[in-house]
């Protein structure tokens, strides 16, 4: 079992979505989103290998995340909750909604995607993750592609702190996870998702483009989907006043 590392905002009466964020981050990426805690219970964790939680022995899959997060569920007793996730925190919730339906009972997928090619890339970023130690080599290039250059200019202290974020991630944890993005094709995946889903892209996000959430958007039947901008990769970051009140609107 890996006790993913979690806090738990709002009343226990509210409707519960659990929230995963990017490959990276911390919990804490999800500070902005906060605001909806005052009609939704909102549960933040940390994936393996990452921030506070279990970093278990490697290789990682898209399905071990989605594994954790039931077990996560079953911790707070939850039988079913709503799911909100962000690039690879959106690739879990797409497992989650595939293959555990009956635990999930809406979905929102932000900045995220069903296949992620070349592998290549995926195995470059981990090899120099593992040689360095630490994400610190990849930190630079990687966070320049979470942010529009015009927010990251004026907001210094949040391209500062996600950072830091990055560049301390377990390296083990962090390059694991790449690999099961590399691995990872749930295309024929998404026309089993039977939960209601809100796709979310940000309009300049040049990490996972907008074309990766159009065909997610497009393979779930009765998808509704959202560009919110400008914004980058974490858009829950750059734009929360638009993402929190899709999510509000979507979940409440």
């Amino acid at each position: 079992m890996t006790a993913l590392h979690h806090r738990v905002t709002g009343d226990e009466d509210a409707p519960t979505v659990l929230m995963g964020g990017s490959l990276g981050t911390e919990l804490q990426m999800f500070n902005a989103q906060l605001p909806l805690a005052d009609r939704l219970r909102l549960v933040c964790f940390d994936h393996r290998g990452h921030g506070g939680s279990p970093t278990p022995p490697g290789p990682y899959e898209i399905a071990d995340l989605g594994r954790d997060v039931l077990e996560l569920m079953d911790e707070l007793e939850l039988e079913r909750a709503s799911y909100c996730g962000l690039s690879i925190g959106g690739m879990v919730g797409i497992w989650l909604g595939a293959h555990a339906p009956e635990r999930i009972e809406r979905l929102v997928l932000i900045c995220t995607a069903a296949h992620m090619p070349p592998p290549s890339a995926w195995q470059e970023r981990a090899a120099a993750v593992l040689e360095a130690g630490s994400a610190e080599p990849i930190a630079d290039s990687v966070v320049d592609r979470w942010l529009t250059p015009s927010f990251a200019t004026e907001h210094p202290e949040v391209r500062a702190r996600l950072r830091l974020m990055l560049a301390e991630s377990p390296a083990r944890g962090y390059a694991w996870c790449c690999g099961a993005i590399e691995r990872m094709d749930q295309r024929e995946d998404l026309a089993r998702i039977a939960a209601p889903t809100l796709v979310i892209s940000g309009s300049d996000d040049l990490a996972a483009p907008s074309d990766k959430q159009r065909l997610i958007a497009d393979a779930i039947p009765r998808a509704s989907y959202e560009i919110v901008g400008p914004a980058a990769h974490v858009a829950s970051v750059e734009q929360p006043d638009q993402i929190n009140r899709l999510i509000g609107e979507f979940l409440s």
